[in-house]
């Protein structure tokens, strides 16, 4: 079970924010691009490839790989929020499917990322999610945390070292860090 109730947790930040960065609990329109930068930056070739897009939200993630010409062979998003689907669907023009990381059955693809997906599970949770996504992605998963120590109730924090650790009896597992206090992400390759 997640810390919180996520569906509720969305449709108020949508609700107070509307269809926004806010409104998928971003500070800022700037940190989420940021975030999306840190994501995209390891996936070499990435015009060759398949992407699934984990926690898609609005769109946004497309709609910025669009912006930077950076936009994949095949781009799949997943959202678990009726709003969210529909939503991206009407932006993006792409498949958007509705999913649950933890007990849908997920879509086969090169890669899987994940921006701000993870932030509200429990750890087991979190684990689960990245295995499902590592199970399913031919090439590998990328990721961003919140970086800290595991105290809230709400979001959900990681210290580099320890999502390393979890993370190594997967494939090659590197962090990248620097980009944006707080946060930090995480590349899984096959190997």
């Amino acid at each position: 079970m997640a810390r919180i109730d996520q569906i509720r947790f969305y449709e108020n930040a949508i609700k107070r924010y509307g269809k926004t960065a806010k409104g998928v609990a971003w500070i800022d329109e700037v940190r989420q691009k940021k975030r999306f930068n840190a994501l995209l930056k390891p996936i070499k070739s990435i015009k060759e490839i398949t992407l699934v897009d984990a926690g898609c939200g609005f769109g946004d993630l497309y709609l910025y790989m669009k912006e930077h010409n950076l936009l994949p062979k095949k781009y799949i998003g997943i959202d678990a929020l009726d709003v969210m689907v529909e939503e991206a669907k009407n932006r993006t023009g792409q498949t958007i499917l509705k999913c649950d990381l933890l007990k849908s059955p997920l879509p086969e693809a090169d890669w899987y990322v994940a921006s701000g997906s993870l932030n509200l599970l429990t750890r087991f949770e979190t684990l689960l999610a990245i295995k499902r996504c590592f199970d399913v992605a031919n090439k590998g998963i990328v990721f961003n945390l919140l970086k800290g120590k595991d105290r809230s109730k709400t979001y959900n924090y990681w210290m580099p070292d320890e999502i390393s650790k979890s993370c190594r009896k997967l494939g090659d597992v590197k962090i990248i860090e620097g980009y944006l206090d707080g946060d930090f992400t995480v590349v899984i390759r096959r190997v």
